[in-house]
């Protein structure tokens, strides 16, 4: 038979693991209009939450991001499009709220860049080889490579140097 006192433990117990979510201070969203929070989770994900900067704002569980996706929420509620909600957010934050921004001179390096290095990167690894390639080998002189010779064959005639 199990004491009571344990019995108290494990009630204590389950009920603060079960109210541990509702002490987190983030209330669960109400899904009223499942046709709109899908609209909301679709755009979110193109979106990037300026905070984790890894992550778009459907994912991320910041506060930004959460007001982000209430703002997605209101605006796709008041009748605006997907397009007019995502050039408010450009127009707030800037393109880096886009996970795919547009290519346009402020932006290309960040297009191009990748493409750059790997071809700087190819250019000095085939410079480096090519004059690899024109360097002569060493001369050694007759005295260097019979030393070299008895290192080889395991004997040194100038005794442990």
């Amino acid at each position: 038979m199990i004491p009571l006192r344990t019995w108290r433990v494990a009630v204590l117990a389950a009920g603060l693991g079960l109210a541990l979510p509702a002490l987190s201070g983030e209330a669960a969203p109400t899904v009223a209009d499942p046709v709109l929070e899908a609209r909301v989770l679709k755009l979110s994900e193109h979106l990037r939450c300026l905070v984790c900067q890894n992550q778009s704002i459907a994912e991320s569980q910041a506060e930004l991001a959460l007001d982000l996706r209430s703002q997605v929420r209101e605006q796709l509620a008041a009748g605006k499009s997907e397009d007019e909600v995502v050039e408010f957010m450009v127009a707030r934050y800037g393109d880096f709220v886009l996970y795919k921004p547009p290519v346009k001179s402020s932006t290309f390096l960040l297009w191009a860049g990748p493409a750059l290095l790997l071809a700087a990167g190819l250019g000095w690894l085939g410079w480096r080889l090519a004059s690899r390639r024109r360097e002569s080998p060493a001369e050694l002189s007759a005295a260097e490579h019979a030393r070299a010779q008895a290192l080889l064959a395991g004997r040194d005639k100038e005794g442990d140097a």
